[in-house]
């Protein structure tokens, strides 16, 4: 089973931000939604907001490697 939901940790650690910071976005994202305290905030909710590509993002968090070839 894949994770949808992404928490301050991982945004710690995909964005390089302090603690802080990454709560602050959380909570920022919650606030655009209109979302309670208690809801969680999504993945795809995150990549809107910052304008990162969903698919590596979400990858990236479930542990999913995936193979890339070069082209050209």
């Amino acid at each position: 089973m894949h994770r949808v939901c992404i928490y301050s940790k991982d945004i710690e650690w995909i964005t390089g931000k302090s603690p802080r910071c990454s709560r602050e976005i959380i909570k920022d994202i919650k606030l655009l939604h209109k979302k309670q305290k208690h809801q969680l905030v999504t993945i795809q909710e995150f990549c809107d907001y910052m304008g990162l590509p969903y698919e590596e993002v979400f990858n990236m968090i479930n542990k999913i490697s995936v193979i890339r070839t070069r082209q050209g």
